[in-house]
């Protein structure tokens, strides 16, 4: 779904059920995902992985979502995402097993994927220190129920969640830890903090073992690992970052006659009748293409709602690509 028809599709939801006048009474106001399919799929339209996603109705009023249950939704003016800090992060070279044939390194398509790679390297075994993991949960499953507090323009807010349905993208447990694992195949600027806290406090409460929520992020051959703790079990935004680190996989060495090679290769070619590019971040272009690979086309509309790029940076780093040679528009 587009943003410029979720927009709308929100502006009338608010209309209806008059929800900022609700908020600003209040405080908060819950919303069923019935009420919402009368507009379109509550699934879809409540899906904002990144600020950027949010409708603009939303972010003129600081308003978030969070869901409660498996039906309903609470909007309020909570501080929902995490944005990541520029730390200069050290990288490891990490070797591969060359005996598999069934995952290819070279084409890591999806986060499933990516989770499969740092596991059978044993990246996972150096980041954390465990020994030995061993894939133990992961995919769809009930949060349970809990209460927690969470920032909002007021102060905090108390929310309870009952049986909301949550998704672990990787859990791996060792002698002294589970791992909770969410994943992303392309860079972004902030993460949506419940992914890693839902999941963290059902586990909190079903074992004794420390809970260690991960974030990792996959793109042009970087497995780009975080880890989190959360000072307060009961505080959503208590989250602390406690170690990252940064892994490539061992490739063929890189020597003078290569690179001679290389430049032996190049052709001399004239400069492209595009707009001289304005992105600011070469990783990003490489990781649109990774994308465009993996899907075989995308629309300007969909990598914007998907991929935590805002409307201006998708003109940006798609005329990058193109400048570059790299990228086609239809």
């Amino acid at each position: 779904m587009n943003s410029s028809k979720k927009d709308i599709l929100w502006k009338k939801i608010f209309s209806k059920h008059k929800i900022l006048e609700k908020v600003s009474s209040n405080g908060t106001t819950s919303i069923t995902s019935a009420e919402i399919n009368l507009f379109s799929e509550a699934r879809l339209m409540t899906k904002f992985d990144h600020f950027s996603q949010l409708p603009k109705l939303f972010i003129d009023n600081n308003l978030s979502i969070l869901p409660i249950s498996r039906g309903d939704y609470l909007i309020g003016t909570f501080n929902v995402f995490h944005r990541f800090d520029s730390f200069e992060t050290p990288t490891r070279k990490i070797n591969f097993p060359t005996f598999l044939e069934s995952l290819d390194r070279k084409n890591i398509s999806s986060e499933a994927i990516a989770i499969n790679c740092a596991f059978v390297t044993n990246l996972l075994h150096d980041f954390t220190g465990e020994e030995t993991l061993f894939p133990t949960v992961n995919g769809r499953m009930s949060s349970s129920s809990f209460r927690f507090n969470i920032n909002s323009t007021s102060g905090k807010t108390n929310v309870f969640v009952n049986n909301s349905q949550i998704e672990i993208d990787g859990g791996f447990e060792g002698s002294n830890s589970l791992v909770l694992i969410e994943a992303k195949n392309y860079i972004s600027d902030d993460f949506l903090v419940r992914q890693l806290f839902y999941p963290y406090k059902l586990w909190s409460n079903k074992i004794s073992k420390r809970i260690r929520p991960v974030f990792l992020s996959y793109s042009n051959g970087i497995f780009h690992l975080r880890e989190f703790i959360f000072d307060d079990i009961n505080h959503y935004n208590s989250l602390r970052l406690v170690n990252e680190m940064k892994y490539i996989i061992q490739g063929e060495p890189l020597n003078i006659e290569t690179i001679q090679q290389a430049l032996g290769s190049v052709k001399t070619i004239k400069e492209p009748e595009i707009p001289f590019p304005q992105a600011d971040s070469f990783d990003r272009v490489v990781n649109l293409c990774e994308l465009l690979k993996e899907k075989g086309s995308l629309t300007k509309e969909e990598i914007t709602q998907n991929y935590d790029f805002d409307k201006r940076q998708t003109d940006y780093y798609t005329n990058a690509g193109k400048y570059l040679g790299l990228i086609e528009t239809r």
